[in-house]
């Protein structure tokens, strides 16, 4: 799989992008959380109304900066990132999912990188993430990249 690009979402992205995110929220979460939480975290996150509204806001709103997809060589989506600067100085990774067949290639890193860059435009000076689990299966990739524990489930690092 070769990766085309990261670019913002257009509104006929939308139902792309909850599908893909319901799908990953599912296989990176089964058997961590149990069926109430995750049928709870898959209505919250994936929520097509929340989604096209959130790609439509004009302008976007104080400390949203948006949806941004990833698409392969043939133009499918196989991750997608949301984040803003809700607070001055510290972006927030609101959302990050990738593929199943598109992990470990690039695609999260992209996507993170892209919302990093827009975070900083807007005088972000660090980044957080808040995982739904301990145990998340993402924890690797956010150490990685030079991400820290705040909490269990809570992670920072200082922007370079």
């Amino acid at each position: 799989m070769q990766l085309a690009g990261v670019r913002t979402a257009a509104a006929g992205d939308a139902t792309t992008i909850s599908r893909l995110l319901a799908d990953v929220i599912r296989s990176s979460y089964a058997g961590i959380l149990d069926e109430i939480p995750l049928r709870r975290l898959i209505s919250a996150q994936c929520a097509l109304p929340r989604i096209r509204a959130e790609i439509e806001i004009p302008g976007g709103a104080p400390g949203w900066l948006g949806w941004l997809v990833a698409t392969d060589a043939e133009g499918t989506m196989v991750g997608v990132a949301a984040g803003g600067v809700p607070v001055p100085g510290e972006g927030e990774v609101y959302a990050l999912a990738v593929t199943d067949g598109s992990r470990r290639r690039g695609v999260g890193t992209a996507l993170l990188t892209a919302a990093t860059d827009r975070m900083r435009s807007y005088g972000a000076r660090a980044q957080r993430v808040e995982l739904p689990a301990e145990t998340d299966p993402a924890l690797p990739f956010y150490a990685h990249l030079g991400f820290t524990a705040l909490s269990p489930t809570r992670l920072s690092r200082t922007l370079p």
